[in-house]
């Protein structure tokens, strides 16, 4: 198995069934809670970025030669796009000072939100899913992440500060 894939796969887990994309997202969950109680946000950010160069390589070299740019075992792109969702939950605990396990009701909406808007497409995330080759691929997973930052920051926004929650 070539470098790419493995990476690209997220270590085969991109092979698992139903729901390759899913069960990427899931396994950023515990990985970018791992990462930030070593390094904080920081090294969650770090990682991301990393992550998201790393993949636009492993998305064109596990490609290369074949018709279908984008296959569904692919989940690097899911996982740079997640753990950028976790950013909005990574950044205020680092900086506050508390355990990122206390936002637990925001790891859920980090997850759903990104899931839907992967999934949905909606606006730039389908504009950047129909551009072909590595950017595609990354790239509206990317602008999902960062659309389920927003979401999750609006939510935490509305809950605590209009609902008093």
């Amino acid at each position: 198995m070539k470098l790419s894939q493995i990476l690209g796969t997220c270590g085969g887990v991109g092979y698992l069934k139903p729901a390759p994309g899913t069960w990427g997202s899931l396994v950023t969950l515990p990985a970018t809670l791992g990462l930030h109680m070593l390094g904080g946000f920081p090294l969650v950010a770090a990682t991301t970025l990393a992550a998201t160069g790393i993949g636009f390589w492993a998305a064109a070299d596990m490609t290369k030669g074949q018709e279908d740019l984008d296959p569904s075992e692919f989940v690097l792109d899911e996982f740079a796009g997640q753990m950028l969702a976790l950013w909005a939950l990574s950044l205020p605990a680092w900086l506050h000072g508390f355990s990122i396990t206390v936002l637990w009701p925001g790891w859920i909406a980090a997850f759903v939100l990104f899931r839907l808007f992967d999934i949905w497409k909606p606006g730039p995330v389908g504009w950047a899913d129909r551009k072909k080759g590595p950017f595609g691929v990354m790239m509206d997973d990317i602008i999902a992440g960062a659309m389920a930052a927003g979401g999750v920051v609006l939510l935490a926004g509305f809950f605590h500060g209009v609902l008093g929650l």
